[in-house]
């Protein structure tokens, strides 16, 4: 593990942040701030903690990546010594995050009104469905606003829409309440005051649908699916090696094109009048991807690649997930920092991906176990160590992570995906 310097702290150090999200939006958001050093409590609900830490499939994933650098109380909120404890917290703290229901936080007596008679500074970032509108009391889902807003429609090919292969709502609306809360966080060194912010998976998507909407405005036809190839560019195609393997490969401008004609050695390609322009090449298309799906399956994996360094034009191996564990750059920049999850399997889960001067915006701590940290952050709020246990006792609270299912078997397999 590493952590900011006395010289060098985090752009976020100090900054208290109450961390009441589940599944991926609201703890996407709350990564963020930890990583960027904010001391980040994630309240998880006793005996279990968060509902993620158990999911299968896809949700495997979901707990161990967007929680670390964070620490966890697990606490009764619906009892009134766990709403006080939380009170109690509020009082201090800088950020809350919550992404529950609409009315939820009001029943459990921690609305953004209720909590800014308690702390008037504090910024309370509502992460929801939609913002206030006729959809604002649905429920809403990554996938559920993908197919209501076209972005689905976009991704599929025609009469077959489909989702994007990973939560990019979820992760790109906690983005967007990140920006919100700096914000906030900026407008409060003006006035002194907190505030509520929001974003919303429907707007989101919205947002994200944008050049779609454009391209609609000037466009007297249906928009097309991504699939079906409308493309600006002549070349951005997947084609097969040799070897089988695909390869994806985008001729974008024109310098493109001449490089990659020189690199093979195809002078007849680049001085063809029908190929001369980006424009020109769109039109031939029924020409051209032949020749190219020729030539590409005339070469090795390795062969393709070089051709495609050596004339600088974009292009990119098709992946899988698991191939990222060994990818060469990745490796080399430390793109994936080791993590150990709850469970005891050891990893490397992907930095955020940004510099910010010389901040190390490295992993500080690992996904914490239910109710990791529970005794240490109430002992900060004051509360007496024979109180703490008494709460233990009452099952209000669960400490040290010692709840029954808190902690599953590694397998041996997944204790090598680590890079480097």
């Amino acid at each position: 593990m590493t952590g900011p310097s006395a010289d060098n702290p985090l752009p976020l150090a100090g900054v208290k942040v109450l961390d009441f999200g589940h599944t991926v939006m609201g703890p996407s958001c709350a990564m963020i701030l930890a990583d960027l050093g904010a001391d980040v409590v994630k309240i998880e609900p006793v005996p279990n903690g968060e509902p993620t830490r158990h999911l299968k499939g896809f949700g495997t994933g979901y707990f161990g990546y967007f929680n670390r650098n964070k620490r966890s109380l697990a606490v009764d909120l619906k009892s009134p010594e766990g709403r006080e404890i939380a009170r109690r917290l509020v009082a201090e703290t800088d950020v809350l995050v919550e992404n529950f229901a609409p009315g939820t936080m009001d029943r459990l007596g921690l609305g953004a009104e209720t909590l800014a008679a308690v702390n008037p500074r504090l910024i309370y970032a509502s992460l929801k469905g939609f913002l206030d509108g006729p959809y604002a009391g649905r429920l809403a889902l990554d996938e559920v606003v993908q197919m209501m807003t076209g972005l689905a429609y976009m991704t599929g090919p025609s009469g077959r829409p489909l989702r994007a292969g990973t939560s990019v709502v979820d992760i790109t609306g906690g983005m967007f309440a990140v920006i919100a809360i700096l914000v906030a966080l900026r407008e409060r060194e003006r006035t002194g005051r907190g505030q509520t912010v929001e974003s919303a998976l429907f707007e989101t998507t919205v947002f994200l649908m944008g050049q779609h909407l454009c391209y609609a405005a000037q466009s007297d036809a249906p928009i097309p699916p991504m699939p079906e190839r409308v493309s600006a560019w002549a070349v951005y195609e997947t084609f097969h090696t040799a070897d089988g393997r695909p390869i994806f490969v985008g001729i974008t401008t024109d310098s493109h094109w001449e490089r990659f004609c020189a690199t093979i050695d195809r002078p007849d390609l680049r001085d063809d009048p029908q190929f001369r322009t980006n424009n020109d090449r769109i039109a031939a298309r029924p020409r051209l991807l032949p020749l190219l799906t020729a030539l590409f399956g005339g070469l090795s994996m390795e062969e393709a690649v070089s051709v495609c360094e050596r004339a600088r034009i974009p292009f990119a191996p098709i992946a899988r997930p698991e191939d990222l564990f060994d990818d060469p750059h990745l490796r080399a920049t430390g793109g994936l920092m080791p993590t150990t999850l709850p469970n005891g399997v050891r990893t490397a889960l992907p930095r955020l991906p940004i510099h910010v001067a010389d901040a190390d915006l490295a992993i500080r701590c690992d996904p914490p176990r239910v109710g990791q940290d529970t005794r240490a952050v109430l002992a900060e709020a004051g509360y007496d160590p024979a109180v703490i246990e008494r709460l233990v006792e009452a099952g209000v609270i669960v400490a040290d992570g010692t709840t029954n299912g808190a902690t599953d078997h590694a397998s041996g397999k997944n204790q090598k995906r680590l890079a480097g």
